[in-house]
């Protein structure tokens, strides 16, 4: 595939691995829990303890750390290439945010929880590289001459961890290395499916992918995102190491370009909070992204081989499927969420012309240098020592190769660029046909989709909304007195479970119906499955109390009687220490586990 080897062994056994992760995560939230818990330790220890018996022995031992770089270049250099090279080690970590939410950890253990996360896996990089080079063949006058000539080995002598721990472990090191490789593949490949299957949750419950993947099993969990993550991956094992090398390399451009979006989002957001802490952070991680960008996308300023040139042609046509799939996004996005931005799509246009040229650029590159050393070839050979006919058709035919070479890559380049053009055309007519609806059409669409199609209130778009009306008015000191409260409804999972998801719905309907009729004066959001928000205003803010009161009562009395029980929380905003509506919110949501706990006690079943 592609001039490369495809072992059937290795792709059938990653098939075994896709296949068996993929049911475990469906099945089971804490045999997933309990294995990535069991993985975890393994991996960590079973480094840490190859480290130390290195350490230990290598003090005995002739072996040197020498050289500490590669010869003949800066080490400074070197440091700042892996370090360009390296924002694809961080995928993963967003694994712990994307847990939060059915975890509920607070914020504050969030972030210790990540810094605790990158410092371990800082460290046990650090290990296994100093692993690698404490020992190598006698043979060998250093550990770079080692490195440097891998392809002369096999076996664990190819491996130099492995030909580590077994120096100073025996089998034993080998063995322990083989637990740690099985928990890292196990540990990466559920901590991703995980990851990526509520990522999937989430953008379909906002119709960016189709409802059908915000569906939850009996288990409460994202099946059909979880299923479509494996049939995604199912294919990608046949294309081999080598290709699937490349697409790591283009998760390291794609993790340039999220971050650095992340550290403009915080920096934005801080300005509007003015938390100066935060605004210097996203300002220069922000600053960070784009050093890193220009590394990785202006290759030959710096080095000739940051990233393999099949990288670029590959982001190229992902970023195409992006642009045709936007259409069906805006064709379904009646709230005007997405589209207005014109600028984004234009800057993504030339981010894909570029990237074409940078493509076309390195394959001319490679191409010349392959006729060059032809070229060599032929008149070494002594083919061409006497130059006569023969020796012209040669050259003749290596110009033609040429010519062929460059048409090819210009036409390639030309229809990357009407194939991106065509889709960003599409798509702006598309938004000129919302423009030109009338008044009436715009508003039933907008109000179809600002409405949630199961309670008939308001939808969680609705509420996104609603947020940032609040939100501006608070940044503006001009915010009228209001209270949020947060509410979840108790015993839907042994409902879904007992009764079916047909009786789960009607207890939400029913649910709704009764928070409603306590708020009548405020507007109602369902923001998930069994969740729900209430905004209050006027009327209802001024008889908060009164009301929570009653309707918890209410509940109370529901327990045990197959009437809604749901739990709430209720926060009033307070102007002198409240700069955002999210944190009226948080303290509502808190407040709301504070009650779940309660009705608990009193004998009420809970999501837990």
């Amino acid at each position: 595939m592609f001039g490369y080897e495809v072992y059937a062994g290795e792709a059938l056994l990653t098939l075994a691995a896709i296949g068996a992760v993929t049911f475990l995560c469906i099945r089971s939230k804490m045999a997933v829990a309990k294995v990535m818990i069991v993985m975890s330790v393994m991996l960590s220890a079973g480094i840490t303890i190859c480290f130390i018996a290195a350490a230990v022995g290598h003090g005995a031992e002739t072996y040197s750390f020498e050289p500490l770089f590669i010869p003949g270049k800066s080490g400074l250099s070197q440091i700042m290439r892996i370090s360009f090279i390296s924002p694809w080690a961080f995928i993963g970590f967003e694994n712990v945010t994307h847990s939060s939410e059915e975890y509920r950890f607070k914020p504050s253990r969030l972030f210790r929880i990540l810094v605790i996360s990158v410092i371990t896996s800082t460290l046990l990089y650090i290990f296994v590289t100093l692993l690698s080079v404490t020992a190598y063949p006698p043979e060998c006058t250093s550990w770079f001459d080692y490195i440097s000539h891998l392809d002369r080995y096999e076996g664990i002598e190819g491996l130099p961890p492995f030909y580590a721990a077994h120096h100073y472990l025996g089998n034993t090191g080998v063995y322990v290395l083989m637990a740690v490789l099985l928990a890292l593949v196990l540990t990466s490949l559920i901590g991703n499916m995980r990851a990526l299957s509520r990522l999937f949750y989430a953008i379909a419950r906002d119709d960016i992918l189709p409802r059908r993947f915000a569906e939850l099993n009996s288990k409460q969990l994202p099946q059909n995102a979880i299923l479509l993550i494996a049939l995604i991956s199912l294919p990608i094992p046949f294309l081999g190491r080598t290709a699937i090398g490349w697409i790591v390399d283009v998760t390291t451009i794609g993790a340039a370009l999220i971050y650095g979006f992340a550290a403009a989002a915080t920096y934005k957001i801080a300005r509007k909070k003015d938390s100066r802490p935060e605004m210097i952070t996203g300002a220069v991680c922000f600053t960070i992204m784009i050093l890193f960008g220009v590394f990785l996308l202006f290759p030959n300023l710096f080095s000739n081989d940051t990233l393999e040139t099949e990288t670029y042609i590959l982001l190229i046509v992902w970023s195409i499927i992006g642009f045709f799939y936007f259409r069906r996004i805006i064709m379904k996005d009646h709230a005007r969420r997405f589209g207005k931005a014109i600028i984004v799509w234009i800057s993504l246009l030339a981010l894909i012309v570029f990237m074409a040229l940078i493509w076309s650029g390195r394959r001319d590159e490679a191409i010349m240098v392959d006729t060059v050393r032809s070229i060599q070839s032929y008149y070494e050979s002594g083919s061409g020592a006497a130059f006569g006919p023969e020796s012209e058709a040669f050259i003749e035919q290596q110009i033609h190769s040429l010519h062929q070479s460059n048409v090819f890559n210009t036409m390639v380049v030309i229809g990357m660029f009407i194939l991106a053009l065509g889709a960003m055309v599409i798509n702006h007519l598309s938004l000129q046909k919302w423009q030109s609806q009338t008044a009436k059409e715009r508003d039933s669409a907008r109000e179809v989709a600002y409405k949630d199609p199961l309670t008939g209130v308001k939808s969680k778009h609705a509420f996104v909304e609603a947020e940032k009306t609040v939100a501006e008015r608070i940044y503006h000191n001009d915010a009228e007195p209001f209270s949020v409260v947060v509410c979840d409804v108790n015993g839907l999972k042994q409902i879904n479970d007992t009764l079916g998801h047909k009786a789960g719905d009607m207890y939400i309907r029913a649910a709704s119906e009764m928070i409603s009729e306590y708020f009548k004066h405020s507007p109602v959001y369902r923001i998930g499955g069994d969740e729900f928000a209430v905004i209050l205003e006027k009327e209802d803010y001024q008889r908060r109390r009164e009301i929570l009161e009653s309707i918890n009562r209410q509940i109370e009395k529901n327990i045990g009687t197959g009437n809604v029980v749901a739990s709430l929380g209720m926060a009033d905003y307070a102007p002198a220490t409240d700069n955002t509506f999210h944190a009226v919110f948080t303290r509502a949501d808190a407040l709301m586990y504070e009650r779940k706990k309660q009705l608990k006690a009193m004998g009420a079943v809970t999501r837990d």
